[in-house]
């Protein structure tokens, strides 16, 4: 569905069981920045009334994720640690256009957005799978299909805004450099990491 060119390693949730904390920690984080990110795109383009409303919507979910996930924290008897660096995304972030014209950076904006959505999903959707705990387990299917879902929204108006043939083929070269980043991770106990 998401056309990543590498999968992620199903050994990976080996780690994450190691340190359940860390990785829920990490991934609370994750969906507070992902809010963040959803508030740039309506901040940056608010004459785009379409665009403002769903991306709204995402932000709200967001933040409604991170308390999910801030009181899966509670309910084991952990406490939200301090944020950490993503790399990932850090990596992912400098390969956005920051030149050009607005609409090339709405649409490096979006890719962008939906690609840590795709990949989050496919993170979630591995760990849904393979962790050996049965609430995590039914928790990350659940939050899977609602990163499907804002992959799509972040990939369609790319597509609205960029115009299909420019979205693909600008699309194509993120997939090809996620997919060249993707390599130096999934060796740690975080959600991208």
């Amino acid at each position: 569905m998401f056309r990543l060119k590498l999968a992620t390693d199903p050994r990976w949730v080996n780690i994450v069981e190691g340190n359940i904390e860390e990785i829920l920690t990490d991934h609370a984080y994750c969906e507070q920045k992902a809010a963040t990110n959803a508030i740039t795109i309506v901040v940056k383009n608010p004459e785009k009334s379409d665009l403002v409303s769903a991306v709204l919507a995402i932000a709200e979910e967001e933040i409604q994720h991170f308390k999910m996930v801030h009181d899966k924290l509670l309910e084991r008897g952990y406490v939200l640690g301090r944020e950490r660096k993503d790399e990932y995304v850090n990596r992912l972030y400098e390969f956005m256009r920051k030149g050009g014209s607005r609409e090339q950076q709405l649409l490096d904006r979006l890719f962008f957005s939906a690609m840590i959505e795709a990949r989050s999903c496919e993170r979630f959707k591995v760990l849904s799978e393979n962790i050996n705990d049965d609430d995590l387990k039914v928790f990350y299917r659940e939050l899977m299909i609602s990163e499907a879902n804002h992959y799509s929204v972040f990939l369609g108006f790319a597509r609205q805004y960029g115009g299909e043939e420019n979205a693909e083929a600008r699309w194509e070269e993120w997939l090809e450099m996620e997919g060249k980043i993707i390599q130096d991770f999934g060796k740690k106990e975080t959600i991208h990491g």
